[in-house]
C-alpha cells in the first residue's frame, strides 16, 4: 500500500449527505476481487445516464475535477452495506483523503485498509472547505497527516483528530499484510521450531 504523508491536490465538492457505499459504487460492479479496474465506475449512477454517457453537471465529469485527489463532502459519507469495493473505487480514481463531519464506522476502518485518509471535521470546517473546493483547479488545498493539518488556498489551517494506530499505518503504507510481513522473521522462528518439535504436523 502506497504511503500517505503529504498531499497537495484538487478537492472536488460534493455537498450530499448520506452517501452510501451503493451510491459510491453500485452493487452490479461488486463481482471482481480485484482493487483496480473500479475507478471508472465511482458514482456511477451519478456520472453516467442509461446510455453510458457522461452528465455533464456531475462534479467529477467536470473538467477542474477530473484529476481531483480530495473529496469534501456531507455528513455520513459511507453508510449503507460494508462493501470493501467503495474504497477501491475511490481509491483507483485517484482520491486517496475524504473529508465530512462523519463517517459510517466500517467505510472508514475500510479507508485506512486501502490508503485513504478519512477526516471527519466540524461542520463549519467543512463548509470553509466546501467552498474552498468550489473554486476549482485553482485551489488547491494541502492535508499534512504527519502534523495533522488542513490548509485551504487561502491558508486557512485546520487541526484534525486521527486515531495513533492507523496514522502509524497511513504513514508507513502498511495494510494488514503488510502489518503481518512486519512480524516475517518471527512467523518464520516460529515455524522453525515448530516443525522441529512437531515434524508430524
Amino acid at each position: 500500500m502506497k504511503a500517505f504523508t503529504k498531499l497537495s491536490g484538487i478537492a472536488a465538492p460534493l455537498p450530499l449527505v448520506n452517501i452510501d457505499t451503493d451510491m459510491i459504487i453500485p452493487k452490479q460492479f461488486l463481482k471482481t476481487i480485484k482493487r483496480s479496474g473500479l475507478g471508472v465506475n465511482l458514482f456511477d449512477e451519478m456520472r453516467y445516464d442509461q446510455d453510458g454517457n457522461e452528465i455533464p453537471d456531475f462534479v467529477l465529469n467536470q473538467p477542474q475535477y477530473r484529476e481531483a485527489q480530495i473529496l469534501v463532502a456531507g455528513d455520513n459519507f459511507g453508510c449503507g452495506s460494508s462493501r470493501e469495493h467503495a474504497p477501491w473505487a475511490i481509491a483507483d480514481f485517484g482520491i486517496t483523503c475524504v473529508i465530512a463531519p462523519s463517517f459510517a464506522d466500517i467505510f472508514h476502518n475500510n479507508c485506512f485498509k486501502n490508503g485513504i485518509l478519512p477526516i471527519a471535521l466540524p461542520q463549519e470546517q467543512v463548509d470553509v472547505l466546501m467552498k474552498d473546493a468550489e473554486k476549482g483547479s485553482n485551489a488547491r488545498i494541502e492535508v499534512d497527516l504527519e502534523a495533522q493539518t488542513i490548509t485551504t488556498s487561502d491558508g486557512e489551517v485546520f487541526t484534525f483528530e486521527v486515531d495513533s494506530f492507523k496514522k502509524h499505518c497511513l504513514l508507513n503504507g502498511l495494510d494488514d499484510i503488510g502489518l503481518t510481513m512486519e512480524k516475517a522473521a518471527a512467523i518464520d522462528s516460529y515455524e522453525t521450531r515448530a516443525s522441529a518439535q512437531r515434524p508430524w504436523v
